[in-house]
């Protein structure tokens, strides 16, 4: 098979770019080195907040516009801010309101701050770990929803958070995006900050066409990219559904997919085998 030229791929963190443990690999990095020397632009779209993606900047030295919240933010290497999308005041209100009333851990992202009502809620360590740095806890949203990135519901009821998801997306219609980013994760941004728009602003930035750009993911916010970038691989850790949406699929996160992908799809092979 013939593959198309490539000069730019954008790649969703995490459950791609890192492994289940949120480590970044030396063989992934060696990938990313790769592209670099091949004169192919990289960068990273996240649901994470641009300062959780921080120390992935400075480790794979990228120089280009990066995406938070999904899109949300379009932010530059220095964090400095290109775009943000934030959702209405109103629609965020609701938004806290109907998780709430599900009993559906709320966190409310706003500037650069990571918002909480327990400081030992459901994840939180998890979540440091993931972005490295910790939440401020707050008695009331309230003063935050003017200024919002992301809201995040967090459960480990999967069925609850879809019904959550389901009710949501009703009572927002076009006021919001409502996606799962994890299964335990469900994410109310601006309609927006999806990752769809997000590739059509990056390629504008980067200076290339749709057409070269890859795009690599593995949850179903990242259908939104295999729908505007015909060249798309799935992670091999990414749900069925989400895979039979993508041109390409790959390893899992935890076998080095990321690296694969780079090496098979993108550069055809011409890096060579994976480093022992």
């Amino acid at each position: 098979m013939t593959l198309p030229k490539i000069s730019a791929l954008i790649s969703d963190v995490d459950g791609t770019l890192v492994n289940s443990d949120k480590i970044l690999t030396e063989n992934a990095k060696a990938a990313v080195a790769e592209l670099h020397a091949a004169g192919i632009a990289f960068t990273i779209i996240s649901s994470r907040p641009p300062r959780g993606m921080r120390m992935l900047i400075e480790s794979l030295g990228i120089v280009k516009p990066i995406a938070g919240f999904n899109g949300g933010i379009i932010a530059m290497p220095d964090l400095s801010v290109v775009e943000r999308h934030s959702p209405l005041p109103e629609a965020a209100r609701n938004a806290v309101d109907i998780l709430t009333e599900h009993q559906v851990e709320v966190w409310v992202f706003s500037g650069d701050d990571w918002l909480v009502s327990d400081l030992h809620g459901l994840n939180i360590d998890r979540e440091v770990r993931t972005v490295q740095f910790s939440p401020t806890l707050v008695a009331t949203f309230a003063d935050a929803l003017s200024s919002v990135g992301k809201i995040v519901g967090v459960s480990d009821d999967f069925d609850l958070l879809t019904r959550c998801e389901e009710e949501l997306r009703t009572e927002l219609a076009d006021c919001a995006s409502v996606v799962r980013s994890q299964r335990y994760y469900l994410d109310i941004t601006h309609p927006l900050a999806n990752k769809g728009a997000a590739v059509l602003a990056l390629s504008k930035l980067l200076g290339v066409p749709l057409e070269e750009i890859a795009v690599i993911g593995d949850g179903s916010n990242d259908v939104a990219m295999f729908e505007r970038c015909k060249f798309s691989i799935a992670m091999g850790n990414a749900a069925p559904e989400v895979q039979r949406q993508a041109q390409f699929v790959t390893s899992s996160n935890d076998a080095e997919g990321f690296a694969e992908a780079v090496r098979r799809f993108v550069l055809g092979g011409a890096a060579g085998p994976a480093p022992s």
